[in-house]
């Protein structure tokens, strides 16, 4: 049965389409335009009570019943128990996946998106301050990423996992990070073999504005 993605053109929306085309599973995007206040439209708050994207409703929930999941996070570990896809069973690399999704949702996401935030400022007084301390800290999530990445392929390891999607959704954004991927070449190099594979490919094609 097809499932419904309610996203934006976001690094959180694109985890979401670069998981579901990964995994093969039948969806059907509905856009959220955030630029529009849609996200505070009852009928999405019903599915995603803090008003954020993405969410999703799967007709066919885990007792036959149609479920839906907020939070990107959740929605990567709902889609990969569902599907057993890029979630491994061996403990150690199942540890290690857990470890970086959450490096992701509580670190390389907020931090970079308040880049995104004082980037934009006009007044070079409320710009400075904001911008400096939060690109240093993206900065540096760089180099813990650059370090893991120095010896393992992906980042829970030998195999790719949801918590690659998770992390390329936000990497992807790295021109407007002000990140040269050059100055984090273990970075540089997963970047660019995630970003070649054919699912991520049609994950970050699919049309999330209107």
């Amino acid at each position: 049965m097809t499932i419904e993605l309610h996203a934006f053109d976001t690094p959180n929306g694109r985890k979401i389409s670069v998981a579901l085309e990964e995994m093969a599973l039948p969806y059907r995007v509905h856009v959220v335009d955030i630029t529009r206040g849609e996200q505070f439209a009852p009928e999405f708050l019903r599915i995603s009570p803090n008003n954020k994207i993405p969410a999703i409703v799967d007709p066919d929930g885990p007792d036959g019943r149609p479920i839906s999941v907020f939070e990107s996070g959740a929605i990567l570990v709902y889609l990969a128990e569902k599907t057993g896809l890029f979630w491994p069973g061996e403990p150690r690399a199942h540890v290690a996946t857990m470890e970086w999704l959450m490096f992701q949702m509580g670190g390389f996401g907020p931090i970079p998106g308040q880049v995104h935030h004082f980037i934009a400022l006009a007044d070079e007084a409320d710009r400075r301050y904001g911008l400096k301390r939060f690109s240093d800290e993206t900065r540096r999530l760089y180099a813990v990423m650059n370090g893991r990445l120095a010896d393992n392929e992906f980042f829970a390891g030998s195999e790719i996992t949801i918590a690659d999607f998770a992390i390329i959704g936000w990497a992807w954004r790295h021109p407007r990070h002000k990140v040269d991927l050059a100055d984090y070449p273990h970075v540089q190099r997963w970047y660019g073999q995630v970003m070649a594979r054919p699912g991520v490919k049609r994950g970050f094609d699919v049309p999330l504005r209107r």
